[in-house]
């Protein structure tokens, strides 16, 4: 259970809140702003999801590459992040 809060928390409480936001918007004879703004939140929750979610960089997956980047005469931003 603590995985899944841990490494899943943004798409459960998103999952938990799109059905509440159900629930009130297409409960009681939804009119077509109730459908609108309910397709808005999940919209809101999918750019959401893929703008913040931690990925893998094509171009540094190797310790080779970040070596060879530093000194080069770039700037270079190491990040540290773990994958879950």
């Amino acid at each position: 259970m603590n995985i899944l809060i841990n490494q899943y928390s943004f798409i459960a409480i998103s999952i938990l809140l799109i059905i509440a936001a159900g629930f009130f918007l297409l409960g009681n004879k939804p009119k077509l702003k109730n459908y609108l703004v309910f397709g808005s939140i999940v919209a809101a929750f999918i750019v959401g999801w893929v703008i913040f979610h931690p990925r893998q960089t094509i171009f540094m997956n190797n310790a080779e590459s970040v070596q060879a980047m530093i000194g080069s005469g770039k700037p270079v931003l190491l990040e540290f992040q773990s994958p879950y």
